[in-house]
């Protein structure tokens, strides 16, 4: 039986996590240009994209805005030391007419892509959601072209679950469900 196993990130305050190599910072405007030119380019076909600019700029507003409505969202994701240089965003994912909580994640970088920044963010952003905002379910809906954030669900310790509901029923998706840590299971 896979159990999952806590992380334990070092919450600095309720905008903010760190790991052994990364800090996940709440985003603002200075990821414009890391946000565009994610967002425009290819890379970006696992979220609907390439987008237009308009389309990115609206993204990344809605990031933003989700941390104001919320009181959580999405973190940037960067390296110690180098928290301007944003390599992507991973974290908690609730609009309004989500099925259920989610863990999404965007490696907008691709010189880190195979290093293990997207599974140690994804870690600490799920244990967060378990522990800090007390999540009963987490998912993260996936592209089901999107085989490197099918690897990452994965290994993540999440399954596919063909009957969870969808958040776009025009846009069907794969859903993974991540298993919760025997200290939040009833």
């Amino acid at each position: 039986m896979n159990q999952t196993v806590l992380h334990k990130p070092v919450i600095r305050d309720d905008q903010r996590l760190e790991t052994e190599r990364l800090v996940l910072r709440r985003p603002d405007a200075r990821d414009w240009e890391a946000a565009r030119a994610f967002f425009l380019s290819d890379r970006a076909a696992g979220i609907g994209g390439p987008l237009t600019e308009g389309q990115a700029w609206r993204a990344l507003a809605a990031e933003i805005g989700h941390w104001e409505m919320r009181g959580y969202g999405m973190w940037i994701v960067t390296r110690r030391g180098a928290e301007e240089h944003a390599l992507g965003m991973i974290g908690p994912w609730y609009p309004a007419d989500w099925p259920e909580t989610e863990i999404g994640w965007m490696i907008w970088d691709d010189s880190v892509e195979g290093t293990g920044i997207a599974t140690e963010a994804a870690r600490a952003a799920i244990d967060h959601a378990w522990l800090q905002l007390g999540w009963q379910t987490i998912v993260s809906y996936i592209a089901p072209e999107n085989t490197r954030s099918i690897r990452l669900a994965e290994k993540l310790g999440a399954q596919h679950d063909p009957a969870a509901p969808q958040p776009k029923p025009d846009q069907p998706c794969l859903v993974y469900r991540h298993p919760a840590p025997r200290e939040v299971r009833s």
